[in-house]
């Protein structure tokens, strides 16, 4: 999943790669940090803190969500969600070396594996699993009846009372809105996370399960870049199956926001950096200092989203619940997946963990970002993305301890019960 995570409370070594195939120079996390640990508290106190806000300054978080950029008369980027969006996503991808990161592509076994995971077969199993679940065996309790008010997709101007896919048009103070079934604004949050495949966090989980450092930073940098092309379009292939707005360009804008510019700021100001202070001076110094910047920006935005969907979760607290089954059955579906085709192909242990590890965790915080972009900071979409963040961790490190008690299945694998330190 995600990004954010690999930020904060985690020390960086640059491993010795003699002996060990496909293994470049690369910024190797030590361990698992203390926020990265604990999020899941983190994300609990976030959602009280956010309820607390919307209902003891209400006007506070109104405010702060009118604070965006508007074309047409909609809103399109939340000017304080895309700040703190951009301090999650800028030290992650300052952390990755593209240049020599390639050097690690030479097995291509595992790349294609993950690649297929992520883009041609995760996706559309996402869909699956949160359309039965959110709007099946799960809808008598979310309730056949109940709506949300979403923001009107950029470009498109209807009238109140004119249909557009599952809504209708109404206004809302003033201002348009489109009205969708919940569990359809929820069903939209499922998908925006399973589009989004993990490009860091995944760092942590493939260095606690012992797997190869090269082949994870590969798919880092493939990843951050297929995103660019492939997330916008599976977004509203299935946000349109789903009879959801499918804002194009203001998907192609949450892309160019969310990831193509703190893209290209890590890149360059990781070039300028290196050129004039050293790399040892980035790595030990410069990475020190952003590593609690991204969880930060990252609960920021928590308490901001849960300022809006406060009234709902009181309501309704097995809302969260309902949300978290079929995620969590996605999560497990794409390892169990991933991992038995990685022993089907003879894969090593330690390229077969990696690849499962990529496969299974979400990118939220651009699932967050783009949801927030395209449906509304208290959106059911939004809501829905931010529970991904609340069972990522225990979830991952679950899936951790799965692969290091079946090393011995692999080619070469010893078994190692424990969960390292």
């Amino acid at each position: 999943m995600a990004g954010a995570n690999d930020s904060s409370g985690i020390r960086f070594n640059r491993p010795a790669s003699a002996g060990r195939r496909d293994n470049p120079r690369v910024l190797l996390p030590g361990g698992i940090g203390f926020f990265e640990r604990y999020l899941t508290l983190w994300v609990l106190l976030c959602i009280v803190a956010g309820i607390a806000l919307g209902r003891l300054a209400p006007d506070l978080a109104t405010t702060l969500d009118r604070m965006a950029v508007t074309v047409d008369g909609a809103p399109v980027i939340s000017i304080p969600i895309a700040i703190c969006l951009f301090f999650m996503m800028y030290p992650i991808m300052a952390k990755i070396d593209f240049a020599e990161v390639l050097q690690a592509g030479r097995s291509l076994r595992p790349v294609l594996l993950t690649l297929v995971v992520n883009w041609a077969i995760k996706p559309f199993t996402m869909y699956a699993l949160a359309t039965f679940f959110l709007g099946s065996l799960f809808l008598p309790l979310i309730g056949p009846d109940a709506v949300d008010r979403v923001s009107m997709p950029l470009g498109v101007n209807l009238e109140a009372g004119q249909a557009y896919g599952a809504g209708t048009v109404v206004l809302q103070e003033g201002v348009k809105m489109l009205e969708v079934p919940l569990w359809r604004s929820y069903l939209a949050g499922c998908i925006l996370l399973g589009i989004a495949p993990c490009t860091a966090m995944v760092l942590v989980w493939g260095h606690l399960a012992r797997g190869n450092a090269g082949h994870t930073l590969v798919m880092v940098a493939i990843n951050s870049l297929t995103m660019l092309v492939l997330y916008g379009a599976l977004g509203g292939l299935l946000l349109g199956m789903g009879r959801l707005p499918v804002p194009w360009r203001a998907l192609l804008l949450s892309i160019a926001v969310y990831v193509a510019l703190p893209l290209v700021a890590g890149t360059v100001s990781q070039r300028w950096i290196v050129r004039s202070f050293g790399r040892a001076w980035f790595e030990e110094r410069f990475l020190r200092w952003l590593q609690p910047v991204t969880i930060m920006a990252l609960l920021a935005t928590l308490v901001l989203l849960f300022s809006f969907k406060g009234d709902t979760i009181v309501a309704n607290p097995l809302t969260i619940l309902w949300i978290a089954i079929p995620l969590f059955v996605q999560t497990v579906l794409i390892f169990a997946l991933t991992y038995l085709l990685a022993k089907l192909l003879g894969f090593t242990y330690e390229d077969a963990a990696p690849s499962a590890m990529i496969g299974a965790s979400n990118h939220f915080e651009v699932a967050i970002a783009t949801a927030a972009m395209l449906y509304g900071l208290g959106s059911g979409a939004a809501l829905a993305t931010v529970v991904g963040v609340l069972i990522e961790v225990p979830v991952m490190l679950m899936l951790v301890r799965v692969c290091l008690r079946t090393q011995a299945w692999f080619p070469g694998g010893d078994t190692a019960p424990t969960l390292p330190h």
